[in-house]
């Protein structure tokens, strides 16, 4: 599960500024086992040492002592294994499990494959990519705020399905 982003330096002594997906943010410091996306191949990168610094947090990789070892790691996408990640709890529900299934009006029609999830500020939204109408056109995005008893009436992560309750223009 990719949860952060090494966004940049921090000092010369081997620290990186990340950008956490986690709430809070420095939650991310708690999971063992970082794997560090660098081009395409991933790596494992336990870190030594790491803190939350304004918006962000700053860490440092063990065996990383300096600003140019630090660099080779800008842009890289942090994850750790699913496992490791605690259960969601009920009516709660990682986004990475979310993205890929079908939503479904509450009539019974697909109206397309989540795609993505947007954080808002006041709620989180559903990107979904629509089928095309026409042959030889491409799809629409759908754009549907993930309210839970409100605009998503179910999630059934096991049938594959999300449920909403949404019209659109």
């Amino acid at each position: 599960m990719v949860l952060g982003r090494v966004t940049g330096l921090y000092g010369i002594r081997g620290w990186v500024r990340i950008h956490s997906y986690t709430e809070p943010r420095e939650a991310l410091l708690e999971y063992d086992g970082w794997m560090l996306r660098v081009g395409k191949a991933w790596r494992a990168m336990p870190v030594a040492e790491g803190r939350r610094h304004g918006k962000s947090i700053v860490a440092r990789f063990q065996d990383v002592d300096d600003r140019d070892a630090a660099a080779r790691f800008l842009g890289a996408d942090i994850a750790v294994p699913r496992q490791a990640l605690p259960e969601a709890g009920a009516g709660r529900y990682y986004w990475a499990d979310l993205v890929g299934l079908d939503v479904r009006h509450r009539d019974g029609r697909s109206l397309g494959t989540l795609a993505n999830m947007l954080a808002t500020g006041d709620h989180d939204v559903m990107v979904v990519n629509a089928p095309s109408d026409r042959a030889n056109e491409q799809g629409r995005e759908i754009l549907i705020p993930f309210v839970m008893d409100r605009t998503v009436l179910q999630v059934d992560l096991a049938a594959g399905v999300i449920e909403v309750d949404w019209e659109w223009d």
